[in-house]
């Protein structure tokens, strides 16, 4: 498949000369993507064979309207109707699948929609993702909070009401290492009932640390799930390994984490089979692990700071809205988290259909809550941000709104004893 992310490529001397030097010099680059780095723990699992031969064999272009009205008329909706209801001849059915997707919310969910932000502490990253903004060859302004600037953060977060916390890194373990992460849990547990991470992956022991600091679930992005695609867009460093990556959230549950969250970045490859591998991934994992946790996001690809020449695989709100409604209906227990990538009419409108958690109060940057909360400079130095968001309202604008729906806005439903 072509690489269509970087158009003329080859007239941007100074990318060229960075893959050059990455070529040269980084030896993950020159490495398998399917082969693990040392110190990568391997574990004995099925789950990713499973995943695979279905999504490798799927031909959406097979199913026709019949196996869609089919699918929706099943009590409970097969790995065959799942097939169906992500493919092109479902499209035309998207208020049937938005119907049926409503039933299964409001029956496991009710009403309730959940609510967190996410705390960037550091952005520093030694892979080489031709679609990221932290990627380590993108010029951007890099940040390491201290804890002090961490608990600040995590002050200014938790005065707005906030009690769910996402701490997200870069992926370097030389500027951001485990323990580091886990000073971070440590501090997190103090002002937040519910702390999750989203950090490079690591093995079960490491998993186990961070439970013990703190953290209650851990979100790893697959990003694509097609594994030539996947070698293509991510050149050097550990996160090119795609197996080891897969088995993060296996891991995750290994080291007696209580939940974890799954995700393509749609966008990247085939959607229809990403979206596909993602659900199936959650689905077998459940079933090893029925005591668990799981969850799924729907993130779509956006603009990165310094790179205006990407040019994603077209996913469209209904085709997006296609991919929610599908994996409500196959997986109606798990929660579905719907980022601020997406506009707020669309958010607004996708939690009364199928998602049940949000984000509020977003900051993709790094030491700006402080300043994005109060709407005032406050001179202090901040990293750049990720990527763009689109909706970019506080906890108290989401709260208002999501009542206004008729909905209930949940910061929380745990209670430790």
């Amino acid at each position: 498949m072509e690489n269509n992310f970087f158009v003329d490529s080859e007239n941007l001397s100074v990318q060229a000369l960075e893959k050059k030097h990455l070529l040269e010099n980084n030896p993950s680059a020159r490495s398998s993507h399917m082969e693990y780095m040392q110190g990568m723990e391997k574990i004995e699992s099925d789950i990713c064979e499973k995943v695979l031969a279905h999504m490798d064999s799927y031909d959406y272009t097979k199913y026709t309207a019949g196996d869609v009205r089919a699918a929706l008329e099943h009590e409970k909706c097969t790995i065959e109707d799942l097939k169906a209801l992500l493919s092109p001849a479902a499209e035309p059915f998207l208020e049937q699948m938005a119907q049926r997707a409503r039933e299964e919310t409001s029956r496991h969910f009710g009403n309730t929609v959940y609510l967190f932000t996410p705390l960037y502490i550091a952005n520093y990253c030694e892979n080489y993702c031709v679609y990221c903004g932290f990627n380590c060859y993108n010029h951007i302004n890099r940040m390491k909070l201290s804890m002090e600037e961490i608990e600040h953060e995590m002050k200014v977060i938790a005065d707005s009401g906030m009690e769910e916390i996402l701490i997200l890194t870069g992926e370097s373990r030389s500027k951001s290492d485990v323990k580091y992460i886990g000073e971070a849990c440590r501090l997190a547990s103090r002002y937040f009932r519910l702390v999750g991470i989203e950090v490079y992956p690591v093995n079960t022991d490491e998993y186990r640390y961070l439970h013990e600091c703190g953290a209650d679930y851990v979100t790893v992005f697959q990003e694509t799930y097609d594994r030539d695609r996947y070698e293509q867009l991510h050149l050097a460093g550990h996160k090119r390994v795609w197996p080891y990556r897969f088995d993060s959230q296996e891991r995750a549950l290994m080291g007696g984490m209580r939940g974890v969250a799954f995700s393509a970045l749609l966008g990247l490859s085939d959607f229809r089979k990403d979206a596909l591998a993602t659900a199936l991934h959650v689905y077998f994992l459940q079933r090893k692990y029925p005591h668990a946790e799981m969850s799924v996001s729907c993130p779509r690809l956006r603009p990165i700071i310094n790179n205006e020449k990407i040019s994603p695989l077209d996913v469209h709100e209904k085709q997006l809205c296609q991919i929610i409604c599908a994996y409500r209906i196959f997986l109606p227990f798990a929660g579905i988290t719907v980022s601020s990538r997406e506009s707020a009419q669309f958010r607004n409108g996708i939690v009364k259909i199928a998602a049940t958690k949000i984000s509020a109060g977003v900051s993709t940057g790094i030491g700006d809550h402080e300043s994005k909360y109060s709407g005032r400079d406050t001179g202090k130095e901040q990293g750049d941000e990720q990527f763009e968001i689109d909706d970019s309202r506080s906890l108290d604008e989401m709260y208002k709104d999501i009542s206004g729906e008729g909905l209930q806005p949940v910061l929380n439903d745990y209670i430790y004893v």
